[in-house]
């Protein structure tokens, strides 16, 4: 096979969450354990830092990356899902892993994947570590999928462990309150092993402190740090945050890495240089000022609207597509009804149809007409709009990748 019918077929045959959802999530690390024994455990072949969260764990990955890349290192950094190529998924230093690895890998193990009906996340998993062991990197920053207690990277041994934030998200595996969804993050929280919180809430908080105690992990509340002010490539509101989360992490990995401010000033300053990351408040044009973001549950996108209502302009274009697993009536309220709106269905499986969310946006006070695609609901949005116009692009990963 090719990389092209390579990747076809991991995405067909087996289970994927982005695409189909629910079917894809699997309660159990059975088969991860049996895949890491068939690739001669890799995942314990590296350094590892290991990154949960509801929202802010691929900016808070990518900009730990950054800074040990900067600090001379050679680093490995896993993260979903991907917005244009597959192969974003597993990067070191920045570059993508070669479409030949891919091929081969697959090739190698598809014989077991199809023997043991491996899902797509625990065979890109296995990929991951495999490839970063075969490297040799000096370190893996490792996101979670969805999660964190029975996720597939849940069998790697960190040096230290970060959870962002709680946010409603994925309610239907992780539970429909904060502390069950706490709960399930929790469950990257290892035995002696130091683990940052990003954000809390006093129910979560609770929840992190009890099983940190139970693992006699220390744990340290980035949110109750004074606010840093080195500037970043990534321009969102919601990064405030994040770089509180990151300086706390890096502050722990100093005693494994030798780390200098220059290095954290110019990870930050370079992040989306040396990683790659797209889709975090990405401005992509001038005028009209066109920003896209993959914000796409109430956690996420009431910062992201916030900002957006801070900006200076006439009118307001939002181009706007969701997934069908999204909680609309938590999400919509949130989007301003002085707004014209794209309705336009992203091009996954799991898109969720235009006419049904015009209809639905419609309860909420927000009025536009429907589009056959995402590129043509912003084609129109870009025709409409007067130069001193904005153009917000968002409420899913997939209508971003579309666009960027």
């Amino acid at each position: 096979m090719n990389y092209k019918e390579t990747t076809e077929w991991l995405f067909k045959q087996l289970p994927m969450f982005q695409m189909q959802g629910a079917s894809a999530y699997k309660k159990d690390l059975t088969n991860t354990l049996l895949l890491s024994e068939h690739l001669q455990h890799p995942e314990t072949k590296f350094k590892s830092i290991h990154v949960a969260g509801t929202n802010g764990k691929g900016s808070t990955s990518s900009m730990i990356a950054s800074i040990l890349q900067e600090a001379g290192y050679k680093v490995g950094l896993y993260t979903s899902p991907h917005l244009k190529d597959f192969r974003e998924r597993v990067k070191i230093n920045g570059e993508m892993i070669s479409e030949d690895f891919v091929i081969d890998f697959v090739m190698q193990n598809k014989h077991f994947f199809e023997l043991n009906q491996l899902s797509f996340f625990e065979m890109t998993v296995g990929l991951a570590f495999d490839y970063f062991a075969k490297k040799q990197v000096d370190v893996a920053v490792i996101e979670v999928g969805m999660g964190g207690r029975l996720d597939s990277t849940n069998i790697i041994t960190p040096l230290i462990s970060v959870i962002t934030n709680i946010g409603f998200d994925h309610t239907q595996f992780l539970g429909d309150t904060l502390s069950e969804i706490a709960f399930e993050k929790a469950g990257i929280i290892k035995k002696n092993i130091p683990v940052v919180i990003g954000e809390y809430v006093e129910e979560t908080k609770k929840v992190f402190q009890g099983k940190a105690r139970i693992e006699n992990a220390p744990i340290y509340f980035a949110q109750d740090n004074p606010e840093v002010m080195f500037d970043c490539a990534l321009l969102g509101d919601y990064q405030v945050q994040n770089k509180k989360t990151v300086l706390q992490a890096i502050e722990l990995l100093k005693t494994s890495f030798i780390i200098s401010e220059k290095n954290i000033i110019e990870g930050f300053k370079n992040v989306v240089l040396n990683t790659g990351l797209l889709g975090r408040w990405q401005v992509l044009n001038a005028n009209p000022f066109v920003v896209c973001d993959t914000a796409h549950n109430s956690h996420g996108l009431k910062i992201v609207l916030n900002q957006v209502e801070k900006n200076n302009y006439e009118s307001l274009h939002i181009v706007l597509g969701v997934v069908n697993d999204k909680d609309l009536d938590s999400i919509l309220p949130l989007f301003p009804k002085k707004a014209i709106y794209y309705f336009s269905k992203p091009n996954v499986p799991r898109g969720f149809d235009s006419k049904i969310l015009q209809e639905k946006a419609k309860e909420f006070g927000l009025v536009g007409c429907i589009y056959d695609s995402v590129t043509d609901a912003y084609a129109k949005a870009l025709n409409n709009a007067m130069p001193r116009d904005f153009i917000y692009i968002g409420g899913s990963t997939f209508v971003v990748a579309e666009i960027v």
